[in-house]
Formats: C-alpha cells, structure tokens, sequence
C-alpha cells in the first residue's frame, strides 16, 4: 500500500523539500557534490573532472556551495591562488541522496533501454 502525502499538512517540509531540490537540481551542481564526495579537490581537478562546465560556472556553482554551507574554501600555503575545496558535514550529509539518485539513473537508463522503439 502507497502511502499518500499531502503539502497541505507538512506546507513548511514541502516548501524546504522544494528549495533544496530546487538547488541541488541547478546545472553542475549534483556532479560538483559528487565529485567532492571523494575527497577535497583544487579548483583545477574539479574542472578535469567535470567535462563541459565553464570556469565562470564552476566557480559560480563553488561560491553558491559555500555560502550554503556544503563546501568549504580554504587557502593552502599562504598563496591566495591555490585554494582547496571540500564538503562540509552538511555537504557530506548529501552522500546517500547523491548516491541514490545516480543509482535511479542508473536503473531508468536500464528500463529504459528495455523499451522498444516505436
């Protein structure tokens, strides 16, 4: 049996389960958690790591994460150009859902793939 839910009686979860999809779907941002769940990376390996996204975007997306709290930005040596990014344990609290969701890709694509064409 499906359990039915209704935003009429959880208006503030659905308003924040909203916003929170509404940002994690923004372009790149999904594959920029992600490729942080493996470890802090530089700006550069985040960049090899995600083919197509720009520098501006990249660095937008960045920005966007930590002041949300889910990356931090720290300055390795004392050079302001060589900056580490990393999940914080809000960031990393996202690991299941991120995992969860490419695995529902994972398993549309399978499904899907079994559907003849028209």
């Amino acid at each position: 049996m499906k359990t039915s839910y209704s935003c009429d009686q959880f208006t503030h979860v659905c308003k924040d389960f909203h916003n929170t999809i509404e940002f994690i779907g923004k372009r790149w941002m999904g594959i920029i958690i992600y490729s942080l769940m493996s470890g802090p990376k530089r700006f550069y390996e985040l960049a090899e790591s995600i083919p197509g996204i720009s520098d501006r975007l990249l660095t937008e997306r960045l920005q966007e994460l930590v002041e949300e709290g889910l990356v931090t930005k720290s300055y390795l040596e004392a050079s302001i150009k060589k900056v580490e990014y990393q999940l914080t344990p809000s960031g990393e609290a996202l690991h299941d859902v991120v995992v969860s969701i490419k695995n529902w890709i994972e398993i549309r694509e399978s499904l899907n793939s079994k559907i003849p064409a028209e």
